[in-house]
């Protein structure tokens, strides 16, 4: 409740400042003009001799020290400045001091709240200054006691002004702070998309390449054997054909995907080569599952339906969906855990599930982790989604739908 009503004060100065200005203004007016009503009949409102307490004077006074306090939130210091120069030139005329001259506190509230601390300091001896030389008109038999009373009231609401002007600082600090975390989260995830992007672009060139040059194996072999056998040849262009229109599908799905360092080994010669070894597929899902049971975590893998013989690329994706999510139970789920990895081949889709009993939600998040900004990326390539979160009774869940491509479904076992 105090922080909506703290918003809303923060949205709507004018009608804070007008809330307190009023009552102080009527309350102000109302005094200057009981003042001024007894300087106009001839009495006078403080028996000191030579006091001038006429009319014309006290409402005058009044409305310079009242009428500036308008602009206090815009311009503090000078406000504090018009004030406090009128009050003064009411001193030296001799008009006893009144309720609007209380206006002088709240200006020097304001340049403690809202200026540098070199203004507040201004600000707060002025104000003392005033209470000196109105001291001697507001008491009879002054007194150190007397004037210390009211040098600890003016000191308090300095003190309170800087400790206003302490925390609006403190709370912009922490605002600039929190717009410099979002902008740097939101620049490293998209630096990690970028890296992910390539690290997927360079994973499907190196499947792309690979294709080709079992193309250009199938191709030397069947020009050999063009002659001599012809249905081997026949044979051999038929695996050229399909590996082709393949390696076409993953090329496609690369398209604006950039690839910004290659991978490269080294022949015999020094030279530079590219090199052609295939990336992990499905036939390695089971020494994956090996490799993590090995590392403490049970496995247990259900496969169901009829598998169609998927694109590389699309094997490389399950493949690195399934290895991060095991990877994220290894590290988030905790002691005792143990995880399921199901694959269920539909007629148009392959649903990936791996979910495991541990700490779910209560797990620490990782301050840089993207894994699961790559699985999405990887799913999307081939138009699927990914999804990703703890579940009711504890645990975590990921799962991902991927559809089949049109060679895979073309080529289904």
């Amino acid at each position: 409740m105090f922080g909506r009503l703290l918003d809303w004060s923060r949205r709507h100065p004018g009608v804070v400042d007008a809330f307190w200005l009023v009552p102080f203004s009527v309350v102000s007016v109302t005094n200057a003009w009981f003042a001024a009503t007894l300087a106009g009949s001839g009495a006078r409102s403080v028996p000191w001799p030579g006091v001038v307490t006429g009319p014309e004077a006290i409402m005058a006074f009044g409305l310079v020290t009242l009428v500036p306090l308008l602009w206090l939130r815009r311009y503090p210091a000078g406000v504090f400045a018009v004030v406090s120069l009128g009050s003064f030139v009411q001193w030296l005329a001799g008009v006893e001091p009144l309720a609007f001259n209380v206006s002088v506190l709240i200006a020097m509230y304001a340049v403690a709240a809202r200026c540098l601390l070199r203004w507040a300091v201004a600000a707060g001896l002025v104000a003392e200054l005033g209470l000196a030389l109105s001291f001697g008109q507001i008491v009879t038999n002054p007194d150190f006691v007397s004037w210390a009373s009211l040098s600890v009231f003016v000191v308090a609401i300095w003190i309170a002004g800087i400790y206003a002007n302490t925390r609006r600082r403190y709370l912009r600090s922490l605002e600039e702070r929190a717009v410099r975390a979002e902008h740097e989260r939101d620049q490293q995830v998209r630096l990690a998309a970028a890296a992910e992007r390539t690290r997927i672009a360079r994973e499907l060139h190196d499947v792309v390449a690979h294709n080709v040059s079992v193309i250009i194996v199938q191709a030397d072999g069947a020009g050999y054997a063009i002659d001599s056998d012809p249905e081997q040849a026949r044979e051999a262009m038929r695996a050229i054909s399909d590996t082709g229109r393949q390696a076409l599908a993953e090329m496609r799905r690369m398209v604006g995907v950039l690839r910004t360092d290659g991978v490269t080994g080294e022949d015999r010669g020094g030279g530079r080569i590219e090199e052609y070894a295939p990336q992990p597929s499905l036939s390695q899902m089971e020494d994956l599952v090996t490799q993590v049971r090995a590392s403490g975590l049970p496995v247990e893998v259900r496969v169901t339906g009829q598998a169609p013989r998927l694109p590389e690329g699309e094997q490389l994706t399950v493949y690195r969906i399934v290895q991060e999510a095991l990877t994220n139970t290894l590290k988030h789920g905790g002691p005792g855990s143990r995880a399921v990895v199901e694959m269920e081949y539909g007629s148009r889709e392959l649903l990936v599930r791996v979910t495991d009993d541990g700490r779910g939600a209560a797990a620490p998040r990782s301050v840089d982790g993207h894994g699961l900004l790559g699985m999405r990326e990887r799913a999307a390539m081939f138009g699927g989604s990914v999804e990703a979160g703890p579940y009711a009774g504890g645990g975590f869940r990921v799962t991902a739908r991927l559809p089949f491509g049109e060679t895979g479904r073309s080529r289904a076992a």
